[in-house]
């Protein structure tokens, strides 16, 4: 269903904060289909990705360790993906 979440078990370093709450956000726009969130819809939105962040990083700490790390290289771990992001940060006032 969530093509475009990857792996965050077995990652070295472990996923961080970030990686998780943005597996979160993609997860609930993927199955609420909200996209851009509205003054409607945020605190409902962001109330799920807070508590799916939260049962992730359970998830992640009680499951045992894997024995090869994850195929793909999560988004927030891309160069291409960080350069953007650096970008943006320094557009932003």
């Amino acid at each position: 269903m969530c093509r475009n979440i990857t792996t965050l078990r077995g990652l070295d370093p472990a996923a961080t904060t970030e990686e998780i709450e943005a597996a979160a956000r993609q997860y609930v726009r993927k199955v609420t289909g909200v996209q851009s969130v509205s003054d409607a819809t945020r605190a409902p939105f962001e109330s799920a990705v807070a508590e799916i962040a939260a049962i992730t990083t359970r998830l992640l700490a009680e499951l045992p360790e894997r024995r090869q790390p994850p195929p793909t290289v999560p988004p927030l771990r891309r160069p291409e993906v960080r350069a953007r992001m650096a970008l943006k940060n320094l557009k932003t006032p």
